[in-house]
């Protein structure tokens, strides 16, 4: 016998596929668009994801970074940050420096082609906060708690899953 709270987690489960294909799609879309802004701004090569984008603005922010530093701001894992930061730095939009007080750690400062991703992704990010909080506005604070523990919760779960595969 299905209950009312199967039916709404099938429900739940249903739109869950569903955003996570409108997103993959949106996704392709958004980076498409930043690339548009940045060759009219004559920025040549640009992170082909959005999450490097995004590390390169959290640099950027907080620079100098460490790996740790940046896995706490993104919340993502050091596993994954180690991942693209070595991307990056093998593109050039990173560089890789150690602190005077302490020659073990590694620390993150954005190159001069870093520089340019982060203010131009800065003035692009300003308007998509902008649209999001627009979207926010309709639920009251009690929904966006809940809301805000469904997509906590199911990133833990996708990023632990992706991680397995490492």
């Amino acid at each position: 016998m299905t209950t009312s709270k199967d039916q709404t987690k099938q429900l739940l489960y249903d739109q869950f596929i569903r955003f996570l294909h409108v997103y993959e799609n949106h996704k392709d879309t958004e980076i498409e668009h930043f690339l548009s802004v940045a060759q009219r701004e004559s920025i040549e090569k640009i992170p082909q994801h959005l999450t490097a984008v995004h590390m390169i603005d959290c640099i950027g922010k907080h620079e100098p970074i460490n790996n740790t530093g940046i896995a706490e701001a993104m919340n993502l894992s050091k596993a994954s940050i180690t991942k693209i930061g070595n991307k990056l730095l093998e593109e050039g939009f990173v560089k890789r420096t150690k602190m005077n007080d302490n020659k073990k750690e590694s620390y993150f400062r954005l190159s001069p082609q870093g520089k340019k991703i982060f203010e131009l992704h800065e003035r692009l990010h300003v308007q998509e906060t902008e649209r999001f909080y627009r979207t926010l506005d309709k639920y009251s604070e009690t929904e966006l708690k809940v809301i805000h523990q469904f997509l906590q919760d199911s990133s833990i779960n996708i990023e632990s899953r992706s991680n397995e595969g490492e």
